[in-house]
């Protein structure tokens, strides 16, 4: 091995200057020798400082200045040290370092070769690997593919083993690639690649990547890869896609109104004008998320016509779509409709997904309650009179006491047992029905024994009974009567399913701060199926919250109108025309809640412009001679729409007392009612001052 001179020459250095580098502080301190190796040693820290200071080849250039920093660090050290034994070896050292690293030689020219490499002997280059090309017989179209794919370079370092053509289209295919190098894995081919070597778009629809399974007589795994062209395909999945396709792309996308939803199936019924869309969410999914004014749009149809409605079973999802909306349709009422089914069911009206919307007359736990809320105009009347049917046709003795009469419940009042207007008849009504709890809680059955109600059981003495209490609260606001009203139907509500009877009440709300109290809503509410018809917008998530619905149950505010607005109103505009009346038509509209989620519905009409009859039994159901002789002989039977009789609300005045002076609503009821009415309770200014009279006995 030949060494440049630069080297031989610096180790020749090195090697004469060790000894002395160790003698000279040792003999004679202070020589010129000492002085010339500390300037040297200075000389070497002024550069290592401006090398760290340059920022440039900073390492480099502090070991080429190494070499005489140290030499003047051994100088020092050997001049402060007795013996020359360890200066000797300290200069050996140096020597050492400068004869096998030589800095100063290695570093001085930044491309200079290494000194103690050695120099290889140039090689010949190995032989180019020939790509494995597939052999045997291939047919003219892959043989065609293998062509252009060739031509563009063999993308991804890969080739065609074979392609196929797919049936009925003139572009797609799919082609089979391989490694062009047994054993590598495919990597770096891209969309773009393979989409120039067949002159289409890379789009994700176009270009698809798959894996290849192994097979019998085929390898498989990350050498092998499948490409399907599909631009035909593409092209016709756009302008005319399937139903699985649509779904897909439209509402099961990323960022769709279902997005991760899978489409099941399609079904058309032309008879009801509505067309069902069934998807499903995959495990994997979870919950599913729906953006109806999405799915409206995709849909072409308008978020405000009301006629894309959803319902969720689980995983599984059903869109209705409507042709019309079925909240602006009219369901007439029927008599089969109304009749109660074996299970005390019958059809109040039709959900959005157009299945039956069913109410009940009885509950396992017996008799059923019932609480229908609305506006004025909301048809809370109309539903009432639907229930007043559906119980005089399972046999039920009725009952309707409202706050003020009108045309409809003076019809209903043909055909059932007693009605009757104002807070007087309410009361009377009220009273009646608790003195009727004590005289059916002693009525023997045929076995002789005393049984709470159920509609399967054989052998009960009396039928069962409902009162409907229209516009309850505001009877319950009377100022002479309306806190014994509030009481005798808590009351009622709490005993009343025990002996087969229900209480009914409408209104126009269900809060307690509106007088309800929250004994009597929470009874109302676990016996009954609550409806609730055309609430204000921002009245609905307080009033689902009283009906104790669930934060994430809560639905949406209906829309002030289901009909479809007109087109021309641009044209309406520039001729200065007025815009087209918009009917409502959501009277009967709201939502039923008999699960833990309310679903809409459009109730059915009973048209009291014709005879309403036909709805309802030929035989009025009414008490037994056993009921109405107890409750004569409580007085508590008689004409309730009478003026109020002597004693019946508490102690005449005397004769010592002004007769102009107002009646006292205090005192103990006729009848001998076992409830003690609330009604020593001051709601009136009135009240207040007969109280005030009591006390000082005026």
């Amino acid at each position: 091995m030949s060494l440049p001179r630069s080297v031989v020459l610096e180790r020749i250095a090195y090697t004469l200057a060790a000894p002395v580098l160790a003698a000279a502080p040792n003999i004679a301190p202070g020589s010129p020798v000492n002085t010339v190796v500390t300037l040297a040693g200075a000389a070497g820290v002024a550069g290592s400082v401006l090398a760290y200071k340059s920022g440039e080849d900073t390492g480099r250039k502090i070991v080429r200045w190494s070499p005489l920093t140290l030499a003047a660090a051994i100088d020092v050290a050997a001049q402060h040290t007795p013996g020359i034994g360890w200066d000797l070896l300290a200069a050996a050292a140096w020597a050492a370092a400068g004869w096998f690293v030589l800095p100063f030689t290695r570093s001085v020219r930044r491309h200079h070769r290494p000194a103690l490499g050695y120099i290889p002997a140039p090689q010949p280059a190995p032989a180019q690997l020939q790509p494995a090309m597939p052999s045997g017989h291939t047919d003219a179209f892959t043989q065609g593919v293998q062509l252009l794919w060739e031509r563009a370079g063999m993308p991804g370092r890969t080739y065609v083993v074979k392609a196929d053509p797919h049936p009925g289209t003139r572009n797609d295919l799919t082609v089979l690639l391989r490694a062009s190098e047994p054993g590598r894995p495919i990597a770096g081919l891209s969309e773009a690649a393979v989409a120039a070597a067949f002159g289409v778009n890379p789009d994700p629809d176009i270009i698809a990547f798959s894996p290849v399974v192994q097979q019998p007589g085929r390898q498989g795994g990350p050498g092998w890869l499948q490409v399907d062209v599909t631009p035909d395909a593409a092209l016709r999945r756009r302008r005319n896609p399937t139903d699985h396709e649509w779904w897909a792309d439209t509402v099961g996308a990323d960022g769709g109104a279902i997005p991760g939803s899978v489409f099941v199936r399609k079904i058309r019924n032309n008879d009801r004008k509505v067309t069902y869309w069934t998807a499903h969410m995959p495990d994997s999914m979870g919950e599913p998320r729906i953006n109806l004014p999405a799915l409206c749009k995709a849909l072409d149809a308008s978020y405000e016509d009301g006629r894309v409605f959803v319902t969720l079973d689980g995983p599984d999802i059903l869109v209705s779509v409507w042709d019309t909306s079925p909240l602006a349709k009219v369901y007439p009422a029927t008599r089969e409709l109304l009749t109660p089914d074996s299970e005390g069911r019958w059809v109040v009206g039709y959900l959005t997904n157009g299945q039956p919307a069913r109410n009940r007359v009885y509950t396992d736990r017996g008799a059923a309650h019932g609480l229908y809320v609305a506006p004025s105009g909301g048809g809370k009347t109309q539903l009432m009179a639907l229930a007043v049917a559906a119980d005089a046709l399972f046999g039920s003795v009725v009952w309707l006491a409202t706050e003020t009469g009108d045309e409809k419940t003076a019809a209903l009042g043909k055909h059932i047992d007693r009605q009757g207007a104002g807070a007087l008849y309410m009361i009377r009504s009220l009273r009646a029905l608790l003195a009727l709890l004590e005289i059916r809680a002693e009525m023997p059955w045929a076995d002789g024994e005393v049984h709470d109600w159920s509609p399967s059981a054989e052998g009960c003495p009396y039928k069962p009974l409902s009162q409907y209490l229209d516009e309850f609260l505001s009877a319950a606001r009377h100022g002479d009567y309306g806190v014994e009203i509030m009481d005798l139907a808590e009351q009622i509500s709490v005993k009343g399913r025990k002996y087969a009877i229900g209480i009914k009440v409408a209104g126009q709300s269900i809060y307690v701060q509106d007088g309800f109290t929250q004994l009597l809503n929470e009874n109302l509410r676990e016996n009954s199926i609550p409806v609730v018809l055309k609430v204000a917008p921002k009245k609905v998530g307080e009033m689902f919250k009283t009906l104790a619905v669930a934060p994430e149950d809560i639905p949406d505010p209906l829309p002030r109108s289901f009909s479809k607005a007109e087109a021309g109103r641009i044209d309406r505009i520039v001729k200065g025309e007025p815009e087209p009346a918009v009917d409502s038509n959501t009277g009967g509209v709201g939502w039923i809640v008999e699960s833990r989620k309310p679903e809409v519905l459009r109730t059915l009409f009973m048209d009291f412009s014709k005879d309403i009859g036909e709805l309802f039994p030929d035989e009025i159901a009414q008490l037994t001679d056993h009921e109405i002789r107890e409750l004569e002989a409580r007085d508590l039977w008689f004409d309730w729409t009478e003026p109020p009789r002597p004693g019946e609300f508490g102690p005449e005045p005397g004769d010592d007392e002004d007769d102009d002076a107002p009646k006292k609503s205090g005192g103990k009821r006729r009848g001998g009612g076992t409830s003690a009415a609330r009604r020593d309770t001051v709601t009136s200014a009135r009240q207040a001052l007969e109280a005030i009279k009591n006390f000082s006995n005026v």
